[in-house]
């Protein structure tokens, strides 16, 4: 080989070991001719130790399981002249496994004769431990800002989940106070599963769902022929929750006679069926939760004050959604994989005006409209985010609509117009008005025409006059 050979050889040589990925040839024998810097790094073994040896020196997962080809004529890259780029696994020199991507190409003249086989392997060592780590974050992120299915990490949530821990190692009776949405049957199932019984039986029990008779069976059960229609004995909720937790939702519903008979379970702890003489003792904690002010239906005299101090031992009370207005971000992205989940959809996140709407929106019916508005988002989303006008009408601020006065012409002023809530009907009319031009309506709303677009095929309108 002359100098110009050499230099060129040499050449080679240098751009191989300055790939970032590993490199390796087989010659027509099946036997490794060239081993690049970053196979060393990856595979453990130098160029010295590798050149001459089979590649079943790497233990590939791909075909190791399977017998090694004596020569390269076994060789499953000859029948389709390469391989697929898949993630597998090769044995590093020291005993364990690296993860890598692996390619094959078979390599022939140009009279069609093999001439060998170039193998690439890209490390995956590194975007593994990204990825773990991505998922560690994660799981600390929800163990930091979640607890059972309740997510927030705002000042007033920090102690709603200290309330929670400190109750589920108490066997007190607690009082779970908040506005309807807020998350009170949430609150209760997390102090009971993350107590040491929350293996034991957890009961609910919505108070105001039914009547007073209904309910005094329904919690204290009865026996037979206690009433017309009671053919058996029948044991309540309160004996099926039997060393476990009851939890009685809306407790501010309770007539006065059922107060009273709360009031004796909390007393004596135990129970007597309807119709029944015998008493059973009862080992359970009670958790209560209402939306209403019992200390204002105390002084009304509409609710026992001794039945609710029994109650409040342990009060907790849980902030509207406007009051934890940081937890918003939090929430939908929770209620966005809820929902990809659910939909089979792959929604990555809300807009940057649809996320201004949710914020600056009062959210009266708290956490369960903010998931039922995202829900709503879902329905309309085609992208990859949602928008504001994805939004239900109430939140981004799209239900006023202006309606021209009787007997006006043409295309008074929105400024002239009454504001109303914006209808399928009304739509019609304002397209009948405009002639149904889109650009034209989405000017006298104020809005845009995707809007327009939208609820129209929302509500099932042509985009022509029929």
């Amino acid at each position: 080989m002359n100098n110009d050979g050499i230099r060129n050889l040499n050449f080679l040589n240098h751009i191989l070991d300055a790939m970032a990925e590993g490199l390796f040839t087989l010659d027509q024998d099946g036997k490794i001719t060239a081993w690049n810097q970053a196979m060393e790094n990856i595979s453990g073994y130098t160029a010295q130790e590798a050149v001459g040896q089979r590649c079943c020196l790497i233990k590939c997962s791909r075909c190791y399981d399977q017998v090694n080809p004596s020569d390269i004529s076994q060789c499953g890259v000859l029948a389709h002249g390469k391989t697929e780029a898949k993630e597998c696994f090769i044995r590093h020199k020291d005993g364990y496994d690296v993860p890598v991507i692996k390619n094959a190409r078979l390599v022939r003249d140009e009279k069609g004769n093999v001439l060998g086989i170039v193998e690439t392997l890209t490390d995956l060592t590194e975007i593994k431990a990204i990825k773990a780590r991505e998922a560690s974050a994660k799981q600390e992120l929800k163990k930091r800002y979640a607890l059972g299915n309740i997510i927030g990490k705002s000042a007033a949530m920090e102690k709603v989940f200290h309330a929670i821990r400190a109750a589920a190692d108490s066997r007190a009776t607690i009082l779970i106070q908040g506005e309807s949405g807020t998350g009170k049957e949430l609150v209760a199932r997390a102090i009971h599963y993350e107590s040491a019984g929350g293996q034991r039986p957890l009961v609910t029990v919505n108070c105001s769902a039914l009547s007073e008779t209904l309910l005094e069976s329904e919690l204290f059960g009865h026996v037979k022929g206690a009433f017309t229609g009671a053919h058996k004995d029948r044991i309540g909720r309160f004996e099926q929750a039997d060393t476990g937790t009851i939890f009685l939702d809306e407790i501010g519903e309770l007539t006065p006679y059922m107060q009273v008979k709360l009031l004796r379970v909390l007393q004596e702890r135990e129970i007597e069926r309807v119709g029944d003489t015998r008493k059973k003792k009862i080992d359970i904690r009670i958790i209560a939760a209402t939306h209403k002010d019992l200390n204002t239906l105390t002084r009304e005299g509409t609710f026992r004050e001794d039945l609710y101090y029994r109650l409040k031992v342990f009060p907790i009370r849980l902030p509207p959604l406007r009051q934890r207005l940081e937890d918003i971000p939090l929430l939908v992205r929770s209620f966005i994989e809820k929902g990809n989940k659910h939909e089979g959809m792959e929604i990555r996140n809300v807009t940057p005006d649809a996320m201004k709407a949710l914020m600056a929106y009062p959210w009266p019916g708290n956490v369960r409209e903010l998931e039922n508005a995202i829900a709503h988002g879902f329905v309309l989303c085609r992208t990859r985010e949602i928008s504001r006008e994805d939004l239900p009408d109430e939140v981004c601020g799209q239900d006023q609509f202006y309606a021209a006065p009787p007997g006006s012409s043409a295309f008074p002023s929105p400024l002239s117009f009454s504001p109303t809530h914006l209808t399928r009907e009304r739509l019609l009319l304002l397209l009948d008005a405009c002639n149904w031009n889109k650009a034209e309506v989405a000017r006298q709303l104020g809005k845009s025409r995707t809007l327009v677009w939208k609820y129209m095929k929302k509500w099932d309108i042509p985009l022509q006059k029929g």
